[in-house]
């Protein structure tokens, strides 16, 4: 297993993501690292699961993924190996994995409580590099999973909520669930009538753009994105500013 991938809400003011890197290379130097993102919103375990979602399958088969996105670090919540059939998943006990299971079947997951492969440090806020990186490193190296530590039963695995889109009174009510870095609106709708009114706040739109510049730059567009799900935009701007979007801000879909 040569290739390692870190996703993370740390960004990089702090040296956190290259102290991670550090442990990691101490102990294979010849594991290749991949940044998949470290500018998830802090303590936003959705957002990382929407992104890992969007991204792990274009990587190696047996690529370790090590998603540190952790507000209860230091707490009771379990620290993971989660094997499935084409990965490794190096994780928090937090619902993380939420989304990316629903593709990938885990053939074994495992509770980490041997110290052997953690470093020896008088904290518990950095599971990120004390415990999470040395694991995944030792991992990489091609160390059993079975010698982390012990079996944990899949059904304890932590599951998000994930807000579904409701179906009422003949149309499908939507919402917005993240934004990206252009502003543009990802919201939970995967789905539309071939035919269709959308209602947000005071706009009408009625039809799916192809590309980004066939867009009205005075009013939300809509278009099938990346990771899967209908997205809000205007062509080369920000839609999140222009029409003062925010997370949960609902998007109705009518059948024409």
């Amino acid at each position: 297993m040569n290739h390692l991938t870190l996703l993370t809400d740390f960004g990089y003011k702090d040296g956190f993501v290259g102290s991670m890197k550090g442990v990691i290379k101490k102990i294979n130097p010849s594991v290749s690292i991949i940044d998949l993102s470290h500018e998830i919103d802090s303590f936003d375990i959705l957002e990382a699961s929407l992104i890992l979602n969007a991204s792990f399958q274009y990587f190696p088969k047996y690529t370790i993924f090590v998603c540190v996105v952790d507000p209860g670090v230091g707490t009771e919540r379990e620290a993971l190996i989660v094997k499935t059939q084409n990965y490794f998943f190096v994780v928090p006990n937090n619902g993380i994995l939420t989304l990316p299971l629903k593709k990938e079947k885990v053939e074994k997951t495992i509770k980490i409580t041997n110290s052997k492969f953690m470093l020896k440090t008088e904290t518990q806020t950095f599971h990120g590099r004390d415990l999470f990186a040395p694991v995944a490193a030792f991992l990489s190296r091609g160390v059993s999973v079975e010698e982390f530590g012990e079996e944990f039963f899949e059904k304890n695995l932590v599951k998000l909520e994930f807000p579904e889109p409701e179906q009422k009174n003949g149309k499908i009510i939507g919402e917005i669930i993240r934004f990206d870095k252009f502003g543009n609106a990802l919201t939970n709708i995967t789905k539309l009538p071939k035919k269709f009114k959308a209602k947000l706040k005071n706009y009408e739109i009625k039809k799916v753009c192809s590309n980004f510049l066939e867009g009205n730059k005075e009013k939300p567009n809509l278009i099938k994105g990346s990771f899967g799900f209908y997205e809000i935009f205007i062509p080369v701007g920000n839609a999140k500013e222009k029409f003062s979007l925010k997370k949960g801000d609902k998007i109705e879909i009518y059948k024409e």
